[in-house]
């Protein structure tokens, strides 16, 4: 009699993407409590929180708090305390803020547009400092990396050469940043015509929020991109072809090459 087989081990059950709980909480959520009708079912938050403009400033609060609640809440939960972290959660809050200034026409598009007006100027201000804020960026990246190659990253960051590369990064994602503002606030100035607080407002809000999410996405890997290819020529014209900032092992191994590390 051959002995009974032991049962395999269960498979852990597949975990949802963070990326997908990104578009759900900012995108989809909001879209559907400012829809006037949630997906054809005639089912209107605006109605459940109160008729008429009531119900409509409600559904609009509600829709635009739930993105900032969801970082805010990921940033407490993961205790995430990373300078990216702390910039995206300050964003949020400026954003939450924004929620509670009641207008329509030009004014809404600016004010949709705020948190990447606000980024690129406060971007721009960093690059004449010390420590350009796409510094920030590359060096949280690298939190995880032994520490002799940490080290040796921010001492590459650290010679003039490569700090003007990441000068010109930071302007460069600044600028890319507030042009991607000004192509927001236009197609809200021209799709978000109707008057704050009404049905139609909530709706054009929601259909504008849709339109925007891929272009506005692309305009910010744009300046991702750029910013990237402006360091890392700085980085190779620096420490030779084989260095890359994105690669600290990488980069380290170069700067030993050619006897720099003082780490």
């Amino acid at each position: 009699m051959t002995a009974p087989q032991p049962a395999a081990p269960a498979k852990p059950r597949a975990r949802v993407p963070k990326t997908v709980w990104d578009l759900v909480f900012t995108l989809v959520i909001p879209i559907l409590i400012l829809s006037p009708n949630m997906l054809g079912s005639g089912i209107s938050v605006a109605e459940l929180l109160g008729n008429g403009t009531t119900g409509n400033i409600r559904a609009y609060l509600v829709a635009a708090l739930i993105p900032v609640v969801y970082v805010l809440v990921d940033l407490f939960v993961n205790r995430n305390v990373s300078p990216v972290a702390l910039i995206g959660g300050a964003g949020a809050i400026v954003s939450g803020a924004l929620a509670f200034w009641y207008v329509d026409g030009f004014w809404y598009a600016i004010k949709d547009s705020a948190r990447s007006y606000l980024t690129g100027v406060l971007f721009l201000l960093s690059a004449a400092t010390s420590v350009p804020l796409f510094r920030v960026f590359l060096d949280a990246a690298s939190i995880g990396e032994k520490p002799e190659d940490r080290a040796a990253t921010g001492q590459a960051m650290r010679d003039p050469g490569v700090h003007r590369g990441l000068v010109l990064g930071t302007v460069a994602f600044a600028v890319v940043d507030l042009i991607g503002g000004v192509v927001n606030s236009v197609v809200n100035y021209g799709r978000v015509t109707a008057k704050f607080g009404s049905d139609a407002f909530n709706a054009q809000v929601a259909e504008v929020n849709a339109i925007m999410r891929v272009p506005g996405l692309l305009i910010s890997l744009v300046g991702v991109g750029l910013a990237i290819y402006l360091v890392q020529t700085a980085v190779k014209r620096r420490y030779g072809a084989g260095a890359s900032l994105l690669e600290p092992s990488k980069l380290a191994a170069a700067m030993r090459e050619r006897g720099e590390v003082r780490v």
